[in-house]
């Protein structure tokens, strides 16, 4: 792709259009139940509570499901298509999953608040995946929501 840079989404309106063409979230690094206290768990949960289909990838050795559904070990052993993945995972962690997101192709990787690579988000980019760098899918939704409740638009 010559302008890989059009896949890097960091204007609120390529944020609203990657929810609102996402339904199924593949959730790299998510916590169990245990830890529904952290963002890894109480994110994904919050997005299955408003009809996100999450699919959970540990990355923390959990066997038992999380949220109700199995667990995967990688990204690429999902069955079916991904929307997106969400990556709670420390940036300097994140270049060893590239090659596992780049066999799965989702249409969109995002890293959620706080997290930022952008040597990976290019190699993701320039494979023609939409990446959203450093914002939390939950507060975004929020947002959106909002918005469309302000404007009479149901959820």
């Amino acid at each position: 792709m010559d302008d890989w840079r059009q896949n890097l989404v960091e204007d609120d309106a390529g944020v609203r259009d990657v929810l609102a063409h996402s339904r199924r979230v593949a959730v790299l690094g998510i916590r169990s139940e245990r830890f529904a206290h952290k963002p890894a768990h109480a994110v994904p949960a919050f997005l299955q509570a408003h009809g996100y289909d999450i699919v959970p990838v540990s990355v923390h050795g959990e066997t038992e499901p999380i949220l109700g559904r199995p667990v995967y070990a990688a990204v690429a052993d999902i069955p079916g298509p991904v929307d997106v993945v969400e990556v709670f995972r420390r940036p300097e962690d994140i270049d060893a999953h590239v090659d596992d997101l780049l066999a799965k192709r989702p249409r969109a990787v995002w890293f959620q608040l706080g997290i930022r690579n952008d040597a990976a988000a290019e190699r993701l980019a320039r494979a023609g995946i939409r990446v959203v760098q450093d914002r939390c899918m939950k507060v975004e939704l929020m947002r959106l929501l909002e918005a469309r409740a302000r404007a009479g638009v149901p959820g």
